[in-house]
């Protein structure tokens, strides 16, 4: 199990300005769009700064006088949470989201990240019966009760081996949204010990 990648949440239709662009243009799409800030690129689309609302405080005449550089950029294939770490570390609300030659091809915010984590239980419910369950452990839909409230889960059941349970609970922990997961799965063969048994 992987945690979503940035390409899954980004937004590829980009405002974005030049070095040239003016300090009132910049000023004015900020305000129309109601952006943190702005990502600046070159002839080539590749990102060299980034503006934000306090930029403008700066007396400058065009986004290249404002523009802070180099600009913090993600890659789509980042997880969410290497973009989260990168927002916080650097004290940024947008992450400019770019290719291999650094062109710019979308925008993550730290809302786009929140909604990640702030899944619906329903949505956790979903993906632990089809990721974990049916597709990672080959269990019937049926075979564990997974209920989820507040993004912690709880697996009720028993599986055939005693060495699937720590699988099973790493696994659903890893899975976007999930902030717990209580454990109340049995066995039926104890295959630590080559004994049979059921946990209780």
């Amino acid at each position: 199990m992987k945690h979503r990648k940035i390409g899954n949440v980004m937004t590829d239709d980009v405002v974005r300005v030049s070095s040239k662009t003016s300090f009132d243009e910049v000023g004015a799409l900020l305000s129309r769009h109601r952006f943190s800030g702005l990502p600046v690129v070159d002839e080539d689309d590749k990102v060299i700064g980034m503006i934000t609302g306090t930029d403008l405080s700066e007396p400058a005449r065009t986004a290249g006088e404002l523009m802070s550089r180099p600009a913090v950029t993600v890659r789509p294939q980042d997880s969410i949470v290497d973009a989260a770490r990168a927002m916080d570390r650097h004290r940024v609300e947008r992450l400019p989201v770019v290719d291999e030659e650094d062109r710019l091809i979308g925008i993550v915010t730290r809302r786009d990240l929140l909604r990640v984590f702030l899944r619906p239980d329903d949505e956790i419910r979903a993906e632990v019966i089809d990721e974990v369950l049916v597709r990672s452990l080959w269990l019937g839909p049926q075979s564990v009760t997974v209920t989820v409230t507040d993004g912690v889960v709880r697996l009720e059941g028993r599986l055939d081996r005693h060495s699937e349970i720590p699988i099973a609970v790493r696994m659903t922990g890893q899975v976007d949204g999930v902030v717990a997961v209580v454990d109340r799965l049995s066995y039926r063969v104890d295959d630590s010990t080559g004994r049979g048994g059921a946990r209780r």
